[in-house]
């Protein structure tokens, strides 16, 4: 591909969002912001805007319109507003999406920018929990990409061989035990909201290291596992990983083990 790629970042101002942001400022002469959303944070997502030449800044609340329109003030970027205008966002034509919305709000945004066929990059799990089946006819009919940024799924992505699934014995997803994996129960009922979102080898946005902490996050982890890769759920293990070396692995019947480290 020649010349600059368009890139549109659903959810901005959250970390995966940021740190989108931050690969796009290391290489400016490959990428080009065409939209970016958010839910509240009109500071940091006209801030953003603006930085990165932005066409359109949509904000998910639609009660911070005026807001985002005075913060764009004199710049060349549309301000636009609700679950609508972010949807709109998520349906143009560009090369890459980046779908970082947290929870199922972000369900509808993802399946706009599948629909479009493009490469949709995605940090929300929560789209293949629930709506794993739709999702995937939904990427099969329009012939887009689904390509997962969570390390795991994406460690999965890059030795997994589609076209060879018999070959495949189980995928293997690695946990790091989060917070309170050496805690007691004891421990554990009196732990406080601080402590479970101070994961012990990441930096990463609340809900998730809320997950992380009651390990709810590899359960979902393993739906989206089951539906990106369609590979029944007895076929998917969870091994216990504190040193978060290993990302995931994927096991052949040959007695071969490929990862990602």
């Amino acid at each position: 591909m020649t010349g600059k790629r368009r890139v549109t970042i659903l959810g901005a101002t959250g970390s995966v969002g940021q740190s989108t942001l931050d690969l796009i400022r290391r290489a400016p002469d490959q990428f080009d912001v065409y939209g970016l959303s958010a839910h509240r944070n009109v500071a940091a997502l006209a801030r953003d805007a603006r930085a990165f030449g932005a066409k359109v800044a949509a904000i998910a609340d639609e009660a911070l319109y005026d807001d985002l329109k005075a913060a764009l003030a004199g710049s060349d970027c549309t301000a636009v507003a609700g679950e609508s205008a972010v949807i709109e966002l998520a349906s143009q034509p560009v090369d890459y999406v980046m779908a970082a919305i947290v929870g199922a709000v972000g369900l509808k945004p993802t399946l706009a920018a599948v629909r479009t066929g493009t490469c949709v990059a995605f940090a929300n799990k929560e789209c293949l929990v629930s709506a794993g089946p739709l999702m995937m006819q939904e990427v099969a009919t329009h012939g887009a990409t689904l390509l997962p940024v969570d390390s795991e799924h994406n460690a999965i992505f890059q030795v997994f061989e589609a076209h060879n699934r018999a070959a495949i014995s189980r995928l293997i997803l690695t946990a790091s035990g989060g917070p309170f994996r050496t805690w007691s129960a004891v421990e554990m009922a009196a732990a406080t909201p601080e402590q479970a979102v101070a994961h012990p080898n990441w930096a990463m946005g609340a809900k998730i290291s809320i997950d992380s902490a009651s390990m709810m996050n590899k359960g979902l982890e393993l739906i989206e596992a089951h539906y990106l890769f369609d590979m029944p759920e007895d076929k998917i293990e969870i091994v216990v990983h504190p040193q978060s070396v290993i990302h995931s692995m994927v096991d052949y019947v040959d007695g071969s083990v490929l990862a990602q480290l």
